[in-house]
């Protein structure tokens, strides 16, 4: 993830996203990152977490004890394996408008976090803050779903229409592959009307190859009759992947998965974390 020297975790200290903390951490370990716990407060989150609170006892010193309670587990548990700090940052506002900005200020080159927290409870989140949240930020972001456990990855699965940008992209995927050892596929997915010829698709291999520094990385064309989000969730199962991998640059690519009709099933199907890269 091109080194990532900070990286940015919002936390509403649901389960869903003390999952994306420990990704956050372990990926942290790996680089010697400087890791980040932000909580964006309001009230609705304040009241869920102390029900037995009234309007007049809310205050953030409950919140700011939560959040330095989880600095001190990660500090305790990840430092001694590599991670360089853990940061707590509060604030209030709009959840979106603030990561944003909280990235934007801190210089985070990784954005972790999780598909559903504690407002969104009942809601189809991939569609909605999420995917806004992946839209406008200006740095990679790794979105770990509901209930998803933290996982060694072995395998990552890397979706694409083949463009030039895999050439730096891949260089990235790699660098991160080699932390865990693990494999990767390099999936070229189209739909039955698109379907690319085999002869096109070893000319890009060999294009590609150059810049692959790195043994464990499979080729691999697949042509998808049903859209792509559900073809390539339904690959990532089969192919026993461990994380999805795609850019939004590619975007007429990104678009056919992230429009609102498929993020839709795809909230409902997707069991890994998705790594969108933004930037290289």
């Amino acid at each position: 993830m091109d080194s990532p020297n900070v990286i940015l975790c919002p936390t509403d200290f649901s389960e869903c996203s003390l999952n994306a903390i420990e990704y956050a951490a372990r990926i942290g370990e790996r680089y010697g990152s400087t890791l980040i716990l932000i909580h964006v407060a309001n009230r609705e989150d304040y009241f869920k977490l102390n029900p037995l609170s009234n309007e007049a006892d809310y205050q953030l010193a409950f919140l700011k004890e939560k959040l330095s309670n989880l600095q001190q587990t990660v500090r305790n548990e990840s430092i001694p394996k590599g991670l360089k700090e853990c940061h707590v940052l509060i604030c209030e506002g709009d959840i979106v408008k603030e990561l944003i900005k909280a990235s934007e200020e801190t210089k985070a080159q990784l954005l972790v976090m999780g598909t559903e927290g504690m407002n969104e409870l009942r809601k189809n989140i991939i569609g909605s803050r999420t995917s806004r949240i992946v839209e406008k930020s200006k740095v990679d972001v790794l979105v770990v779903p509901r209930k998803v456990f933290y996982k060694q990855p072995r395998k990552l699965v890397f979706g694409t229409d083949y463009r030039e940008e895999d050439k730096v992209a891949i260089q990235k995927i790699v660098e991160f592959a080699k932390f865990f050892d693990a494999e990767i596929d390099i999936v070229h997915a189209s739909e039955g009307k698109n379907k690319l010829e085999k002869p096109l698709h070893q000319v890009m291999i060999e294009e590609l190859k150059p810049f692959i520094k790195y043994d464990r990385v499979n080729f691999v064309l697949k042509t998808f009759r049903d859209d792509l989000a559900l073809g390539l969730e339904n690959y990532l199962q089969s192919a026993k992947g461990d994380m999805l991998i795609t850019l939004s640059r590619q975007r007429d690519f990104f678009n056919k998965i992230f429009t609102k009709s498929v993020s839709k099933k795809m909230s409902y199907f997707i069991t890994k974390p998705l790594w969108v890269i933004k930037n290289f």
